[in-house]
């Protein structure tokens, strides 16, 4: 009888401690607010190197050559009152016909300190979350994993405008497939604009498209 109670109290404290495991992943990646508490919208042009080197003043735009196209982009929101600014941002432009992004990428903002551009494992989950983004992180060749595009990190919600410029460059024979980005030609419709929030942790709370 002894046995059968302890096996009972056993048990029951197994169901506990998953329920709790279960309640803490829940509020984990509970998102503090949704996409539509920010009213976030994007715009995307293609321009000329003077008017690039305008918009991006004091920070340089990368110079364009000769076949290369200028994309000038802004990414904007309101914060939303009293929130806490413990996440960040990350802006992605992503060519939908090949799946990649952009190889480079010069962004400023009002607070210029909270913006910059790279790539982390924030990329990866979005990707495997939704569908549309495919392509925006780590993709395996010969057995490496690699990651060869920019995305815009945002750490404070203050940073909003966000202004960026990217410039692709016609497509190289012989590149190798882990050094692909995004090339020219392309429209500005070929060129998808998201926002994905993203928890202190490094939780994906959700991502949002703006753009096309």
């Amino acid at each position: 009888m002894k046995r059968r109670a302890g096996l009972i109290i056993g048990v029951a404290m197994l169901l506990v401690a998953a329920g709790t495991t279960v309640g803490w992943r829940w509020w984990h990646n509970r998102a503090p607010y949704g996409p539509t508490a920010l009213g976030a919208t994007a715009t995307l042009r293609l321009v000329d190197q003077a008017t690039a080197d305008a918009a991006m003043s004091p920070v340089n735009a990368e110079h364009a050559g000769d076949g290369d196209q200028i994309f000038l982009g802004r990414v904007a929101w309101v914060r939303p009152p009293g929130l806490k600014d413990d996440g960040s941002f990350r802006v992605v432009i992503l060519d939908k016909r090949s799946r990649r992004m952009p190889g480079f990428i010069s962004v400023t903002s009002p607070r210029p300190d909270d913006v910059g551009a790279g790539s982390d494992g924030t990329l990866d989950v979005a990707q495997e979350r939704y569908s549309w983004l495919q392509g925006i992180g780590s993709r395996e060749v010969n057995g490496s994993f690699w990651t060869a595009g920019d995305a815009i990190t945002v750490s404070s919600l203050d940073a909003s405008p966000v202004t960026f410029v990217t410039v692709l460059h016609p497509a190289r024979p012989g590149t190798p497939p882990e050094h692909a980005v995004a090339t020219a030609p392309a429209a500005v419709s070929d060129l998808l604009v998201a926002l994905i929030n993203v928890g202190p942790d490094g939780q994906v709370y959700w991502a949002q498209r703006l753009l096309n």
